[in-house]
């Protein structure tokens, strides 16, 4: 069987995967199963490089700069999770291979910056109403990649010793922390609308509490450089935003088993059950540092659950994912 390079296609949030797989590596090593920890994040770094190599190859194949129309919401929203992916590797990464912080943290601000001025090209041409109608849980992936490069603006901070670093650290926390209120706002706006989604449940509706998770984990990182004013500030709202994480998880748990009920074909196997994956890991790592700012031991046992659940549902989409390459050869060589 031949394969044509044109024929290759990389699905904008393809990158979803590496978050998930580095989010609960840096899970794992909070909780000392460092050889748990190491294997997720080589499984992390290889898949964003084969992501990334698919990419060029197929934009080549193509004959333009990327395989995407960068024109299109429903490509720019979801390849945020390229500059979320760079992001949670700095995060995992930065403390035994220092390079990787200046050069991934580059790449993730050029990629995040390219998007934003896309995505607000076409936002800036819909009416409030067609948006309304179209957001979905990715569009908070752009609070998410925000949320991302706030910390690795931290971590600038910390090793360099620059305060600009710091300053724009908090510039993108409070852009992110934005960004969720409007885009909540827009799902909630369409959930009343529609009287709670007509089409039912989706995995990514899960970032709702995802992206609020990593916002407390860059507010966590911020409070620990801030000795003025702010840092009660950053502290407040750090721990609001972690009450919040909690507060989404019940509802989202009974919406999600309701639709599930109803309409069994959503098990499906689909990309975007990477963006289910991502918030359980996420959350596992923001309560594991509300624990330590809070002296809270039993919050160390709620992280240590949703580590576990959230490695239970990756192992589970790999091998789900694993078990479509067979059908999807077979479907290929039928075409």
């Amino acid at each position: 069987m031949t394969i044509r390079l044109s024929s290759l296609k990389v699905s904008p949030d393809a990158f979803a995967s590496v978050m998930a797989t580095g989010i609960l590596s840096t899970a794992a090593k909070n909780h000392h199963y460092t050889l748990i920890s190491n294997a997720l994040s080589l499984i992390a770094v290889l898949a964003w490089a084969a992501l990334v190599v698919l990419t060029i190859v197929s934009a080549a194949a193509r004959r333009r700069a990327l395989p995407w129309d960068l024109a299109k919401l429903e490509n720019t929203m979801p390849l945020f999770t390229f500059v979320a992916a760079c992001a949670v590797l700095c995060n995992r990464l930065s403390s035994d291979h220092p390079l990787v912080l200046p050069i991934l943290g580059a790449i993730a601000a050029a990629a995040w910056l390219g998007l934003m001025l896309a995505s607000t090209r076409d936002i800036a041409r819909r009416r409030l109403a067609g948006l309304r109608d179209q957001v979905h849980g990715a569009w908070l992936l752009s609070s998410v990649a925000t949320s991302g490069l706030a910390i690795v603006a931290t971590k600038l901070a910390g090793s360099t010793g620059h305060r600009q670093w710091f300053t724009a650290a908090v510039v993108m926390w409070v852009l992110a922390l934005a960004l969720y209120l409007a885009v909540t706002a827009l799902i909630a706006w369409r959930a009343v609308d529609e009287r709670l989604d007509r089409d039912g449940f989706e995995p990514d509706t899960w970032i709702l509490m995802g992206a609020l998770a990593i916002a407390v984990v860059a507010g966590h990182d911020i409070h620990l450089q801030t000795r003025s004013w702010l840092g009660g500030t950053v502290n407040a709202t750090t721990l609001t935003a972690w009450v919040l994480a909690t507060l989404w998880i019940p509802p989202l748990i009974y919406f999600g088993l309701h639709r599930v009920e109803q309409r069994p074909k959503l098990l499906r196997f689909t990309g975007a059950w990477w963006t289910l994956v991502f918030p359980l890991g996420m959350y596992s790592v923001a309560t594991y540092m509300t624990a330590g700012e809070m002296h809270a031991r039993s919050l160390q046992t709620v992280s240590l659950v949703f580590f576990w659940d959230a490695l239970l549902a990756w192992s589970i989409v790999v091998i789900a994912g694993l078990l479509r390459i067979p059908r999807a050869v077979a479907d290929r060589r039928r075409g």
